[in-house]
């Protein structure tokens, strides 16, 4: 019994001394143990087998001669490790880390990127003066793309260009309105020092395309025009043209989520001459170059008339000649009714129409006169006129009256002209005549003037009295005296 009891006390003892030697070893690095060296040594899995009674403790394994654990797992302790260490701060386009000592000298260079839609972005970080430190480059969520030439992320999208001690850049292909944002930059040096970069997404527009409030105008109507641009980012700038000129327009911007979209109104008063114009709606975006559309205006107007002398081949007409006159007319929509007549007197019966023709065989005095060409369609009539002057057979030189005009119906030919004007002269030479004959008249009325009641006339008893008293006078009768105002 006591030896049993001394072999009891024995093991215990060992044990203890066992437990004291394991709390003053050093804490070695164990899979799934761990960082923290203060902390107590987790047990192993699975539990090494009980000393046996009165064999002393196997000796602590060295550190050295546990098995290392795998790249990854030691990489991302690493990166857990870092990112703690790491402020969360920004300030500008770095964080809010102090800036780098002289010793050093290390400092990061990124660059802002710009990229169209669907295409490919170049994210870019770069050390000045480097001294092999680790670069990292993260997402705007703040995931790590790539840790030195390893891409933990699994976006096959992004692909690694160059990696050196002095420079980390990776492509991002089919860039996507989603991949807006900041990406940063970190470089691992003591303090640890952050940079972003921010990539901006462009999205040209659509669709481009111009709306006319009315399909066909009528000369001298306003007409107005939309042209919008559809889903662009950001808003577009829309400008009107017409024959190289810039036109104003009034713009109105639309948002939904974060695309754009834009509508330009022109107003614009249309002529005869703006028939079959284009007009050009252009638009200025970053992501789109030499982008724009056209519409071609359609005027309707009334016809234009023109009358053209085919004979005689000059100018002057004689007595006996041929003349053939010939009626142009051009409209939009095509004239329909196209007639000749003589303004001033009944048409000649040797003269002969045919639709726009007008013939004449052989001119007399008698033909002379004002010969109107009229021609109409569904928005209105004009005419033209053409005045007739038939010259001796001896004459030469070309009359000076011979007038064509255009206008309206209601247009007045030069013979009318003529008669207004000496109207008019005469109405002039008139009123000169009646201010001569005011003037003289009131020029010797002005002034003082006797009756013949200032002569005593009423006093007398009889006319010879009278007759007497006028040519005398009468010293002591009173003057009687009217003015002419």
């Amino acid at each position: 019994m006591a030896s049993r009891s001394r072999s009891r006390t024995q093991t215990q003892q060992q044990e203890q001394e066992e437990r004291q030697r394991q709390r003053r070893r050093p804490h070695c690095y164990q899979p799934g143990a761990r960082l923290d060296p203060c902390a107590p040594p987790a047990a192993a899995w699975p539990p090494p087998p009980p000393p046996s009674l009165g064999s002393p403790s196997p000796p602590a394994p060295p550190c050295g001669a546990l098995t290392p654990p795998s790249p990854s797992l030691v990489l991302l302790l690493l990166l857990a490790a870092a990112a703690s260490l790491l402020p969360t701060g920004r300030q500008g386009g770095r964080a809010e880390s102090p800036t780098p000592t002289q010793g050093d000298g290390q400092n990061l260079v990124t660059e802002d990127v710009i990229v169209v839609e669907g295409e490919v972005a170049t994210i870019s970080c770069k050390v000045r003066n480097s001294d092999d430190s680790v670069i990292q480059l993260l997402n705007p969520n703040r995931q790590t793309i790539y840790f030195r030439d390893f891409r933990p992320l699994k976006d096959s999208r992004f692909q690694l260009v160059n990696f050196s001690s002095s420079e980390l850049r990776v492509s991002l292909t089919n860039v996507s309105i989603s991949d807006e944002g900041r990406y940063f930059c970190q470089l691992y040096t003591d303090p640890p020092q952050e940079y972003y970069m921010t990539i901006t997404v462009l999205v040209p527009p659509r669709n481009l395309r111009i709306e006319p409030q009315k399909e066909t105008a009528v000369e001298g109507e306003e007409i107005e025009l939309n042209c919008t641009s559809m889903a662009s980012r950001p808003p577009t700038v829309i400008r009107w043209f017409k024959d190289s000129h810039e036109l104003p327009g009034k713009s109105e911007v639309e948002q939904w989520s974060d695309m754009f979209t834009v509508t330009s109104r022109l107003s614009l008063k249309v002529k005869r001459e703006d028939d079959g114009a284009a007009i050009v709606c252009q638009v200025d975006h970053p992501a789109a170059k030499d982008l724009q559309t056209k519409y071609y205006l359609d005027v309707m107007y009334k016809p234009e008339v023109q009358v053209l002398q085919n004979s005689p081949a000059q100018s002057l007409t004689r007595e006996g000649d041929l003349l053939d006159l010939l009626c142009q007319v051009k409209g939009k929509p095509e004239p329909t009714d196209v007639s000749w007549l003589r303004v001033d007197d009944e048409m000649p019966q040797h003269v002969i129409v045919s639709g726009s023709n007008l013939h004449i065989n052989s001119l007399n005095k008698s033909d002379n006169g004002t010969y109107r060409c009229k021609a109409s369609n569904e928005v209105g009539m004009s005419f033209y006129d053409y005045t007739l002057y038939v010259h001796d057979t001896t004459a030469t030189t070309e009359p000076a009256v011979h007038d064509s005009r255009a206008g309206e119906e209601s247009a007045i030919t030069a013979v009318d002209h003529a008669v207004i004007g000496g109207v008019v002269a005469v109405v002039v030479f008139a009123m000169l005549c009646l201010l001569i004959i005011l003037g003289r008249y009131f020029a010797r009325h002005k002034g003082t003037y006797f009756t013949h009641e200032a002569k005593g006339a009423d006093d007398a008893a009889d006319a010879d009295t009278a007759i007497i008293n006028a040519e005398g006078g009468q010293n002591n009768s009173e003057e009687k005296k009217e003015y002419f105002i």
